[in-house]
């Protein structure tokens, strides 16, 4: 990784020029989070879409100077979310910020034929990258937000796209947790059936630059000293996870939600996977400082594919 952690990240991003576009600008976190920036040096201006009035308001009672930023007075939802995609497409922005809208019309915005934001035979998916106290470093969850039900071939290209993000982050070759109720292959648990077929698929080439391990529970991706207990010995990813690959919304939503909300020392980014679109995606309830490290990260990888492109 070439951060070792957010404040390093933020370090790194800082002084930059960021221009956000924000749907549904009318909302006092996402507006909290611009100021956070804003005084972090890493938003240099942007356009706030929504109820000008309210965005106003709401800008004054967070502290947030309007000066640097434009105001798009727009109610819908729909229309502010296919706007604000308009911009960003168009060069107006360097990257959405999700505000206060519904996911639906946000990724439907995205997913609309004539922005092209996703390329022929991939999907999109959630990314969340966390920093907790009792890890050793930063690992990523996935797919917590989009891809309810995925076949295996939907797994394969969710855990493509977290490989991805993690080789531009600077994990060259990121180990893979399968993760699933239990460790053993057990026919009448499809997960598990689905997580040795991913770990075949990576032993045969299929599945390129990562090791993929599993079906691994929790403990085990997590610590090697209780890998080791249950009989998981001389393998690579146990302790040593930098991404942990849940087999649905059902299982990986709330473990994104548990680990925001009581993980110890918890700081978090959280991006969409798959786009050539930057884009935040952050959950409404989300606070302020996630959305902060969720711009920051932005703005890093923003860099990064230009170097890589």
């Amino acid at each position: 990784m070439n951060f070792k952690d957010f404040d390093d990240l933020l370090s790194k991003v800082r002084g930059k020029t960021n221009r956000i576009v924000v749907p549904g600008a009318n909302n006092d976190e996402v507006l909290t989070a611009c100021k956070m920036g804003v005084d972090s040096s890493i938003i240099s201006g942007g356009i706030l879409i929504g109820p000008k009035a309210q965005v106003e308001e709401m800008a004054v009672k967070v502290g947030l100077k309007l000066d640097i930023f434009e105001i798009v007075d727009k109610s819908d939802c729909a229309g502010m979310c296919n706007l604000a995609v308009d911009l960003v497409k168009a060069g107006k922005g360097d990257f959405l910020v999700k505000g206060l809208v519904d996911t639906k019309f946000y990724m439907k915005a995205i997913l609309r034929k004539e922005i092209g934001a996703v390329a022929e035979g991939t999907v999109l998916s959630h990314f969340v990258l966390f920093e907790q106290a009792n890890y050793h470093k930063l690992f990523a969850v996935t797919d917590a937000a989009i891809m309810i039900s995925p076949t295996l071939e939907q797994k394969a290209m969710i855990l493509n796209n977290a490989v991805d993000m993690m080789r531009l982050l600077g994990v060259e070759k990121p180990n893979v947790a399968v993760v699933c109720p239990v460790e053993k292959v057990n026919e009448k648990i499809p997960s598990t059936l689905d997580a040795q077929a991913l770990a075949n698929m990576n032993k045969e080439g299929k599945i390129k630059n990562c090791v993929v391990e599993g079906p691994y529970d929790v403990y085990i991706s997590f610590s090697k000293e209780l890998a080791a207990e249950k009989g998981i010995k001389d393998a690579q990813v146990p302790g040593n996870t930098d991404i942990a690959l849940f087999p649905d919304l059902d299982s990986a939503n709330p473990v994104y939600k548990c680990l925001s909300f009581f993980g110890a020392g918890m700081k978090s980014a959280t991006l969409l996977a798959g786009s050539n679109i930057p884009v935040i995606l952050p959950s409404r309830t989300d606070s302020p400082m996630t959305k902060l490290h969720s711009i920051a990260l932005a703005c890093y990888l923003k860099d990064r594919n230009k170097v890589t492109a």
